[in-house]
């Protein structure tokens, strides 16, 4: 028998009113675990007690908070192994993925440790004689994390850190498809020193916990990531009570491959980029806008490339591509290629389900090529092993292409010419650029989001993070007549 997993609420680990199971979608035959689900009851108890463990929190030392963060993540770099396999098991990614991600997610921690003690305020004269300005941030209150499948440690730590850092509380709801990953870092948190009910962990549906969480007047802040129509139902339930709310959401970004580029460089940027992740990534490459000069042999080693990857189960040595997350992620993904092949787009390899030696969830890298960018399927977000090479013939029709999107997360292009890279980075209309480096992967200590669909609010990360999580005050002091 597997002990079911609880939630931690107002610090204490609690039994909710049902349970799900979680199963390894490179073996379905494994059984991660069971695991509870909370009632609107637990829901209410956790933002009650919340509000008193915030007050507690925000009147503690800085150098006590910045001891605490800091614990947090010298556990999770130290457990980095053991926490990333238990990611891979539970989400697909290779193993080699699930510790990167748990050790950066460790490295968000100290970060948000060090700024806790670098959180400086200003000051001024007024203009009125006598009177001088303070000027400071304060804790927001109560902030919901609602954290995504895919990322499932480094998301949610991207988010809980900076809140712990600026003096929030936080209550947490993971995605119901990634909950073992949710209770580990849970386990940890839960060890420091901290006020009864400061940090809790609701696991339950989006549809039932996620939506009292984001209409609940209780909840003074609300950080989400995942799909652009959730996103838009949150904002919608939040404004009701002025809640304020921070988002990321849907991507289609596309990297630009000139005639000048390095042709092995672009090659395996767009490889990484695109299927990195089993392509379940908000910043994956899937649009390859590629010059006409050297479209033809771009294409042909993309595709050569496609086919060498390996696909296999997380944990084995050697994958490159775990399987997609779940049977309905797989669903969805088929039905993009048979969309594809539908539009007049031609699949030149891989976007077909795979049998393999364990039964789970697994599909080859697909290339698209003859697309153009009116395609739903270069319009929408799949997120999936697929992309799609639009034929261009210029520099000026490649950053149009980019652009032309309701999105607008990252972008990226590979040249040699630098006054070209210059003018992209200025005009790609894109939260993210990157020059002759993948559309995937940033750092930590500096601001992350995009523009159109893909974001709302405040970004993230960095002290940026500053923003959202706090709020601001302006004191007026008079000193008085002098003696």
């Amino acid at each position: 028998m597997t002990d079911t997993k609880l939630n931690y609420i107002a610090g204490a680990w609690t039994k909710g009113i049902s349970e799900i199971e979680n199963r390894n979608p490179s073996d379905l035959s494994d059984l991660v675990g069971m695991f509870t689900q909370a009632s609107p009851d637990d829901l209410q108890r956790t933002l009650d007690q919340a509000r008193v463990a915030q007050a507690e929190w925000a009147a503690y030392g800085m150098e006590r908070k910045q001891a605490v963060l800091m614990s947090i993540g010298n556990e999770m770099m130290e457990r980095a192994e053991e926490l990333g396999i238990l990611l891979s098991r539970e989400e697909g990614k290779p193993i080699a993925e699930g510790k990167g991600e748990v050790y950066r997610a460790g490295q968000f921690f100290t970060y948000y440790a060090a700024e806790c003690l670098r959180q400086l305020g200003e000051n001024a004269d007024s203009v009125r004689e006598g009177v001088e300005i303070d000027i400071r941030r304060e804790p927001v209150g109560v902030v919901a994390v609602i954290s995504p499948w895919n990322f499932p440690t480094a998301t949610a730590s991207w988010k809980i850190a900076p809140a712990l850092c600026y003096g929030n509380a936080v209550v947490w709801k993971p995605a119901n498809a990634t909950p073992a990953s949710a209770v580990a870092l849970t386990e940890i948190i839960a060890k420091q020193d901290v006020p009864k009910g400061l940090f809790s962990l609701v696991m339950g549906s989006g549809g039932t916990i996620g939506q009292q969480m984001v209409e609940s007047p209780k909840v003074d802040a609300i950080s989400f990531t995942g799909s652009v129509p959730v996103g838009k139902g949150i904002a919608a339930a939040a404004i009701q009570n002025l809640t304020k709310v921070q988002m990321e959401m849907g991507s289609k970004n596309a990297l630009a491959v000139m005639d000048d580029a390095d042709l092995d460089l672009a090659v395996t940027l767009a490889l990484g980029g695109a299927f990195g992740g089993t392509g379940q990534k908000c910043t994956a490459s899937s649009r390859l806008v590629v010059h006409a000069d050297i479209h033809d042999a771009f294409v042909e080693k993309l595709v050569a490339g496609a086919k060498a990857m390996k696909v296999g189960h997380g944990q084995s040595d050697g994958t490159q591509l775990g399987p997609v997350v779940s049977a309905q992620q797989l669903k969805e993904n088929l039905a993009y290629v048979e969309l594809g092949l539908s539009e007049g787009a031609e699949l030149a390899c891989g976007g077909v389900r795979l049998d393999m030696e364990h039964d789970g969830f697994y599909m080859s890298p697909g290339v698209f090529v003859n697309t153009n960018n009116d395609m739903r399927i270069n319009r929408e977000e799949m997120f999936a092993p697929l992309t799609c090479v639009i034929k261009v013939a210029s520099y000026e029709e490649a950053l149009a292409v980019v652009n032309d999107t309701n999105f607008g997360l990252t972008s990226g292009i590979v040249t040699q010419n630098l006054a070209r890279a210059t003018h992209f980075r200025r005009n790609a209309r894109t939260g993210v650029v990157t020059v002759n480096l993948p559309t995937a992967g940033t750092d930590y200590h500096v601001p992350f989001g995009g523009r159109g669909d893909s974001s709302y609010g405040s970004r993230e990360q960095g002290k940026a993070a500053a923003e959202f999580y706090t709020t601001v005050k302006t004191a007026y002091i008079s000193a008085g007549t002098p003696l």
